[in-house]
């Protein structure tokens, strides 16, 4: 069936679909919150409206309007519009596709416009053939995607498209969808401002899931004006939007762990919570705030990494959910230590060293003296013994050609700024 059939098929028995099926806009005033693409004057619609669309790929959340944008998009374009899932498309399909498309292009000089839905579902196969074609002039391009497409489709594709990205929903703007929905499908039943402010909330900026909810709590709650009550025994709990393959996933932990390193533990716990809340490892977590703890606390408090790691194995012992309180005490503890990135500023200029630098023999006062044979080729000879010394010596520990190379610079934060006091070096 083609994508868009079904749609179309509503409007004659509208009892087939869900809600959010039967409530798709119908021109670009109607899709909410998209404005920065679709209002006036904006480039997706100033493409379209100028017939001067252009390859380009539709990237968001669910629920966000790239399947509506696609189907109001081929009801106002003037030349044929092939569609296919990706999901559901083999090589063959989409070779069939093209072919058409040639042979518009070929015998009527038209480039018909080839809609992919789920195009991060292509492999590299169907990618190769649909960038021969787009090369070739004869197809415009649209794809949709939920996922990232700077990883999940090809450079080579994607130089030839443009990128559009499709924000979630408000819920100022979930409100107002509500409310039309309601309006048009609806007549004669009603929520209370509560009700619908918590569909709009539990819906986490997803169109589709505010009105499959919403559907959900008018048929289980038959009165007239629904109640909190039973709207929240529709709703249920919070299902957070996550995807832990995708953007999300790496989102939310690069928003916590910038979080940590600003010091600010308000921001702090919400993104950890989020993650949580959305079913997120708690060992990763762990692992990635261990990590936080040597790049950006450091020599500044050295006690960050031994909490971060006792709190790793002490979750492990306890279990969740008690466990949370464990986690919950290093992430405030990281986010109020003193910050310093010593650490990390040291490991990238020591690589840079070993990496760009010259070559360099071990200097033989420093090489290893402990076999039969060694004093004889002079290994060890002249190295002096620090313990003899009670303290520092002026001694060279780098050999003559990296002399004077600076790798480990203490800041004056936290315990870190003893390091910077100058020590007397015994000569």
């Amino acid at each position: 069936m083609e994508i868009f059939e079904h749609v179309e098929a509503s409007k004659q028995d509208p009892d087939r679909l869900p809600l959010s099926a039967r409530a798709y806009p119908e021109d670009w005033d109607e899709v909410l919150g998209q404005d920065h693409l679709l209002g006036p004057n904006r480039p997706l619609r100033r493409l379209v409206e100028a017939n001067k669309l252009v390859s380009a790929v539709f990237y968001g959340p669910p629920g966000t309007g790239k399947t509506a944008v696609a189907r109001i998009l081929s009801k106002k374009i003037s030349v044929p519009f092939l569609a296919l899932n990706a999901s559901l498309a083999k090589p063959s399909d989409l070779k069939k596709l093209i072919q058409q498309a040639l042979h518009l292009h070929q015998t009527r000089g038209i480039r018909p416009v080839l809609y992919v839905e789920e195009v991060h579902r292509f492999n590299r196969l169907h990618q190769e053939i649909l960038l021969s074609a787009t090369e070739q002039g004869a197809v415009v391009f649209i794809g949709s995607t939920v996922m990232n497409p700077y990883f999940y489709l090809s450079k080579a594709l994607l130089s030839r498209a443009l990128v559009f990205e499709f924000r979630p929903l408000e819920e100022r703007h979930l409100l107002v969808l509500i409310d039309r929905v309601l309006e048009k499908e609806f007549p004669g039943r009603d929520l209370s401002p509560e009700v619908r402010v918590a569909i709009a909330r539990h819906a986490d900026g997803d169109a589709r899931r505010a009105l499959n909810l919403m559907e959900a709590v008018l048929v289980a709650c038959p009165d007239p004006q629904v109640s909190p009550a039973c709207a929240e025994a529709v709703i249920g709990r919070r299902i957070l939007r996550y995807d832990q393959k995708g953007d999300d996933h790496y989102d939310l932990i690069s928003a916590l762990i910038k979080s940590i390193r600003g010091s600010d533990p308000d921001a702090a716990m919400y993104w950890l919570l989020r993650m949580l809340e959305s079913g997120e490892d708690p060992r990763f977590l762990l692992r990635r705030l261990m990590i936080l703890a040597a790049e950006d606390i450091g020599l500044a408090d050295p006690r960050a990494l031994i909490l971060a790691t006792q709190g790793a194995e002490a979750f492990d012992r306890v279990g969740r959910p008690e466990a949370d309180l464990i986690l919950t005490e290093v992430v405030l503890y990281l986010a109020k230590a003193p910050k310093s990135n010593t650490v990390l500023r040291a490991l990238v200029r020591a690589k840079e060293a070993v990496q760009k630098g010259p070559w360099a023999e071990v200097p033989d006062h420093l090489k290893d003296a402990h076999y039969p044979g060694a004093q004889a080729l002079g290994r060890g000879k002249g190295y002096l013994y620090p313990h003899d010394y009670e303290g520092p010596i002026d001694q060279a520990y780098l050999p003559p050609e990296l002399q004077g190379l600076k790798i480990f610079e203490p800041k004056p934060i936290g315990e870190e700024a003893r390091y910077v006091e100058n020590k007397e070096v015994k000569k």
